[in-house]
């Protein structure tokens, strides 16, 4: 259900209330459609450098400044640390990345990890964590860094081996992780390890002795990424978040608030796809006629339409519920954002097909979306691996 919000609040408030008796309002207000403008003069600073950011496997200095001078990084932080809103809002974030992702991948990546990197420290955080490092990331001064996949781990978290063990009064770690956003260019990075026979989370910093980075294997979408070794890093107990034990929990929070606005990135590029075929097909002829006012091509157009318009409802729905209660409706999220990436992958595909030689060309920014969609059904949850949780999740509910 999409709500109009106190502006000066997040979500929850008397009013969201009233509404909600109402029935749905799926009309965005005043404050969203605010961020969404936001976001486009974001996206008009950066469009000329948007396809050679988009290439690049660090961080861009031209959209990273860019990034600092919206604010919009301040979304990702409580206003008690910097941040614009007394807690998060998953909707305003989806919105936002759903604008950055029909511009620059390169944007929206650094803009969400800036949430996705730092909301376990918001959550779950001493109060000395919190204050030295939220203010930074919600200035965008430091980028943050989730650390849970290894080699040999992927959608399997459970099967880690970075180690988290007692040594005295503080913590080692040891392991590798792989496959790591923002690994290089962070200033810290939120580790998931094996402590005993459960799992916690630790805060380490990027400059850490024992700390060391490579490169990850070049990706067909180029993307911040490395691989992560923590060879007998030390940490004192404090730099634990949460409780012993409770590293999963984190692990499901976080993308409780964020799996929804990978939904909302998936909308930007089918978006951005869709109007780049529909500028195509108006202006090119064939047999006398537009393209679009062939049959074949003209359905194309309107299925592609009409998906990304049901995704969109889903995935608004979703990061709504999302600010409520993110883990007791994580299959929802699960759903648009399984839903999203596989409709933009569908939605892409018929655009280049539209579009024919014009599709192919490499550098275009059709093309790079074409590169850019398949990515999304695997990272924050392949969508098999989404299949089988909302699956579990309808077996219990369906008795």
């Amino acid at each position: 259900m999409i709500r109009s919000n106190n502006p000066n609040g997040a979500p929850g408030s008397a009013q969201d209330a009233e509404e909600e008796e109402r029935g749905f309002d799926l009309e965005l207000s005043a404050r969203y459609v605010g961020l969404q403008d936001e976001a486009r003069a974001l996206c008009q600073e950066i469009e000329s450098i948007a396809a050679e950011a988009d290439e690049r496997s660090e961080p861009h200095p031209g959209i990273l400044e860019a990034l600092k001078r919206s604010s919009l990084s301040r979304l990702m932080v409580p206003r008690q640390y910097g941040g614009r809103y007394e807690a998060l809002d998953p909707l305003a974030i989806c919105l936002v990345r759903e604008v950055l992702m029909g511009t620059s991948s390169h944007a929206d990546s650094l803009f969400a990890l800036q949430g996705i990197g730092s909301y376990a420290i918001t959550a779950f955080g001493t109060p000395d964590q919190q204050s030295e490092w939220l203010p930074r990331v919600a200035a965008a001064d430091v980028l943050p860094a989730l650390a849970l996949t290894e080699p040999e781990a992927g959608s399997d978290l459970k099967s880690i081996t970075t180690t988290l063990v007692p040594d005295g009064e503080g913590l080692r770690l040891d392991g590798a992780k792989a496959f790591i956003s923002n690994a290089g260019a962070a200033g810290y990075y939120l580790v998931f390890a094996k402590e005993g026979s459960d799992f916690s989370m630790v805060l380490v910093p990027a400059d850490a002795p024992g700390v060391s980075v490579e490169p990850s294997p070049e990706l067909m979408a180029p993307h911040v990424l490395g691989d992560v070794r923590f060879d007998n890093v030390a940490v004192p107990a404090t730099a634990r978040l949460g409780e012993p034990g409770e590293g999963l929990n984190l692990v499901l929070s976080t993308l409780g608030v964020f799996r929804a606005s990978v939904a909302g990135a998936a909308l930007g590029l089918a978006q951005a796809a869709l109007e780049e075929a529909v500028r195509h097909t108006r202006t090119r002829h064939q047999f006398g006629r537009p393209l679009a006012r062939l049959g074949p091509v003209a359905q194309m157009l309107a299925d592609s339409w009409t998906e990304l318009e049901m995704a969109r409802l889903l995935t608004y729905r979703a990061a709504s519920l999302a600010g409520h209660d993110p883990q007791s409706s994580l299959h929802i999220s699960s759903m648009a954002k399984l839903g999203a990436s596989e409709m933009a992958s569908r939605v892409v595909d018929r655009c280049v097909q539209m579009m024919g030689r014009w599709g192919l060309i490499r550098g275009s920014k059709i093309e790079r979306l074409y590169r850019q969609a398949r990515p999304m059904r695997i990272y924050e949850g392949a969508s098999e691996v989404l299949r089988l949780g909302i699956a579990s999740q309808l077996t219990r509910e369906v008795q």
